[in-house]
């Protein structure tokens, strides 16, 4: 399908889909949106990281979340293992066109952004001596998930009416099992059909305040 950049409003990028009408990000700011749902509702909601602490995100895209993340857990020397699932990786001139390093302002942003999506799939690579990335390149429901084996998810499908069986009651019930006990899940949708199936496969369900142009999003706890 074709993919176009778009300039979001807190000044970085996005991927649009024409053929589906969604984007990766929200349209109001990428950065913003993947730092407030996922690094301040989801990562620094935890008081304190296990070490290791476990991440498995839904939608690796971009590549945004896991640099973020990246960022975020380095100067605490964090010992991140971060395994991301993406069954449609975007194309290579499009990532190289991202302006996601330049504006995080970091000197390690751009080659860590690179080695991110160039590091080949299903071969666990150490980005850093604490931060180890595996992509797997297949669907959610081909994945199996050991028992309890996350600290946090990073839901990050395309949207309900655009991808519905990513939202639907087995994939909620499947991440319940693959995660922690006091784990946590968390995601830009807050409707209540996701709120639903969250509460039903045993999660507590919290609505934080949305990213900017949403008025709430999803946290979903294993008690």
């Amino acid at each position: 399908m074709e993919q176009k950049l778009v300039l979001t409003e807190d000044g970085s990028h996005t991927i649009s889909v024409p053929e589906l009408n969604e984007h990766y990000h929200s349209t109001h700011g990428a950065i913003q949106e993947s730092k407030h749902v996922f690094i301040e509702n989801g990562l620094k909601h935890f008081e304190k990281l296990d070490n290791p602490f476990s991440i498995l995100e839904i939608g690796f895209g971009t590549g945004l979340n896991a640099l973020l993340t990246y960022l975020e857990t380095q100067p605490d020397n964090e010992r991140i293992y971060y395994i991301t699932i993406e069954p449609y990786p975007v194309e290579k001139e499009m990532i190289r066109q991202l302006n996601y390093p330049e504006l995080l302002k970091r000197d390690d942003a751009g080659k860590v952004f690179k080695q991110m999506h160039e590091t080949n799939w299903y071969v666990p690579f150490y980005i850093s001596d604490n931060f180890l990335l595996n992509k797997l390149n297949e669907k959610l429901e081909d994945v199996q998930l050991k028992e309890e084996q996350f600290h946090l998810v990073y839901f990050d499908a395309f949207g309900p009416d655009v991808q519905p069986e990513m939202w639907e009651q087995q994939v909620f019930d499947k991440l319940y099992h693959g995660i922690r006990k006091n784990g946590i899940l968390v995601t830009y949708s807050a409707k209540g059909a996701v709120k639903r199936a969250l509460k039903k496969a045993g999660f507590t369900v919290e609505n934080p305040p949305g990213p900017a142009g949403k008025r709430e999003m999803t946290r979903a706890i294993k008690k």
